[in-house]
Order: structure tokens, then sequence, then C-alpha cells
């Protein structure tokens, strides 16, 4: 199956250490192996790649600039399920819906690196440390000739936030001659009060003149982006990309938080097997 849906990594809060990874794995570990199948292996085939992938990130905390990584790349993926760094997809049976639609279901876990920790930033002094966490639900992807549409719900398992997160996806993939895929897609995805409140609320204990109590809220953010593959041969491939999203109003006006979007930049190099 599928996982198209490039919003769920980058959305939880703050670093992108960690995240980064699941959002390479979500972005591009599909087309790598899609690109790399002949007519037909779609369901037979078994993939292992290997890569180093660079991101640049910028957070959402006041003080924090772009956040700079670079990143081990595996993936394994088969007919049953699909591994690309800290996330995981175990693939459910799908549904046929005419020749050229289908609908695919899988039980997805991740490991999320948001969170911070007091000394990240002046304004994050005398706060408690927010952890990041694992991560685990459902996704459902409606797969057609125009477009994909992806629907994903996660909830905190660690027990840190609580959280949930229900996001919504659409990607359209065009083949450019044999060796490129280019994706553009679009998003929003829904962050429950727990989640918000965890990553971007201030308790009363942390409150100070410049920091006061905020209490966050359920909230929605919009993403937008493009990312892309060129395989040189069925072994070597380089992956790329870039995303900005539109941060909602109940995180804007945080006192942890500085601006209205946040964005993100990565380059990558694969190994197929």
């Amino acid at each position: 199956m599928p996982s198209s849906n490039p919003l769920v990594s980058i959305i939880h809060g703050s670093a992108v250490r960690v995240a980064a990874v699941a959002l390479l794995a979500v972005g591009l570990g599909v087309p790598v192996a899609a690109l790399a199948q002949a007519p037909g292996d779609a369901e037979s085939s078994t993939t292992w790649a290997l890569g180093l992938g660079v991101m640049s990130a910028q957070e959402p905390y006041a003080g924090i600039g772009r956040d700079n990584t670079a990143l081990p790349l595996l993936q394994f993926e088969n007919q049953y399920v699909n591994l690309f760094g800290p996330r995981i997809e175990f693939k459910l049976p799908s549904l046929d819906i005419g020749d050229s639609q289908q609908l695919n279901f899988g039980i997805v876990g991740e490991y999320d690196g948001s969170g911070y920790e007091e000394g990240d930033a002046p304004i994050l002094n005398g706060m408690e440390k927010r952890r990041g966490g694992f991560w685990a639900g459902g996704v459902v992807e409606w797969s057609s000739s125009f477009v994909d549409v992806s629907a994903e719900w996660l909830a905190d398992v660690s027990g840190n936030s609580n959280g949930q997160i229900v996001s919504l996806g659409l990607a359209r993939t065009w083949r450019v001659g044999n060796r490129v895929l280019l994706t553009p897609h679009v998003g929003a995805s829904w962050q429950g009060e727990k989640t918000v409140d965890y990553y971007f609320g201030v308790r009363e204990s942390e409150a100070r003149p410049d920091r006061p109590a905020y209490a966050g809220e359920s909230a929605i953010n919009i993403e937008a982006g493009v990312r892309g593959v060129y395989m040189f041969d069925k072994h070597h491939s380089v992956l790329l990309g870039a995303g900005v999203m539109s941060l909602a109003d109940e995180i804007k006006d945080s006192p942890l938080v500085d601006r209205s979007t946040t964005n993100s930049v990565y380059l990558g190099y694969m190994y197929r097997f």
C-alpha cells in the first residue's frame, strides 16, 4: 500500500531531528520502490534500500533557528509491511474499485522527535521538558489515476501528550521519462487539544512576565510542498523536496511561538539492492 501522506511527521510540534526521517519515509520511500519496479511486480517484490539524507527545517519556537540534520535512511518493503526510518506500516487487504481506483488500508506506528528542553532557547528556560514519543493508528488511501487522497489518525501511545492527530492529504505524482517522479502535495492536519497544549501550552507553574500561562486548544495546520525522485539506474536514486506549513492561530498565539509558518527542504541519496 502506498503511504503518500506527507503531513504526519512534521506537525506534531517542535524538533525535527528525528521526525525528519519519517517525512522522508512517507514522502519518498514508496516512489523509490515504485520507480524501480517492473510492471506487475508491486505485489510480489521485496525492496531493500540504504542511504543518507540531509534536512533543514525551521522550528516554530521563538529563538530557535533552522535545524540542519544528517540522517541515515533505511527502507524495507514487501506486500505486508513498509519500514522506513522510525515509521512502520502493516498493510491490510486493499479494495479494488474499477480498473484505475483502489482503497488501501494500513496500521501505522512511528517514533516522533517533537519536543524541547529548556536550554534550547531563552523562551523555554524554566519550562518542563516536552518529549516526543511513539504514535500509532490507522491510515486509508484512495488511489486513482488522477489523485491520491489519504487520511490518517494517530494517537500518542507513549502517554507523553496523550494527544491525537488526524491528517488529510492530496497528492498527484507525475512520471517524467524513465527516471523522474514529481509529486506536488497539499494537506491539512487537525491536532487535538492535548497535543497542542503539551507542545505549545504554558502551565501556571511555568508562567513569567514575558511568558504568560497559555492553554492550548485543538488546531488545524495547512501544508503544501513538492517532492521528487531522480533514479540514475535501478540502484541509485536522489531524493529531494520542499514544504511549507501555515500554523493555526491556536499555535501562533502561544507565547512560545514567534512565527506563522514553518518550512523544510531535504535532499537524500539511496541505494536500492
